[in-house]
């Protein structure tokens, strides 16, 4: 799959050298260098790639790391699931409502724990993995296609030591 090309930076969006060089001087902080400000733009560019190459049917962000979690073939309870993608209850539950209306994921009762919600993937689910994951492992090559292998490997490297 070929990677959409980038539209050309806006000027308007850039501040100019004089601009960072005076809030740099009189305020000590610039910022096109916060981890903050820069990882919103990494977001920024990265979700329309996610978007159009997992293409108009496929899951969003939060969805796809849902299914990645279940694709190992156990059932994770809801709860659960929303500690291993980094979702709050609410956002988990929303994730696995839409899912389950696609016919990708379903809900048991937990035979254990009647207040818990088992999930897992339905036949349907494992078998949309397989073009998923190769459509995702696209999008990140994609999304770190400004670097070199090398700064690739290092940039996984450091996200995945700070979180």
């Amino acid at each position: 799959m070929t990677p959409p090309k980038r539209a050309p930076k806006a000027e308007a969006a850039r501040s100019s050298p004089a601009e960072r060089f005076y809030a740099a001087e009189h305020f000590g902080y610039v910022l096109e260098e916060q981890y903050g400000f820069l990882l919103r733009k990494a977001q920024q560019r990265y979700l329309p790639l996610f978007q159009e190459m997992i293409g108009p049917d496929g899951p969003t962000p939060p969805q796809f790391a849902a299914l990645c979690r279940l694709a190992g073939g156990a059932e994770i309870s809801q709860n659960h699931l929303g500690r291993l993608t980094a979702m709050d209850p609410a956002t988990i539950k929303g994730v696995i409502t839409r899912l389950a209306e696609r016919g990708l994921v379903e809900r048991l009762p937990d035979p254990n724990d009647q207040r818990r919600l088992l999930i897992r993937l339905t036949e349907a689910g494992h078998a949309a993995m397989p073009e998923l994951f190769e459509k995702a492992k696209a999008i990140t090559l994609a999304a770190l296609e400004p670097l070199s292998p090398a700064e690739a490997k290092q940039m996984v490297a450091l996200l995945t030591k700070m979180v």
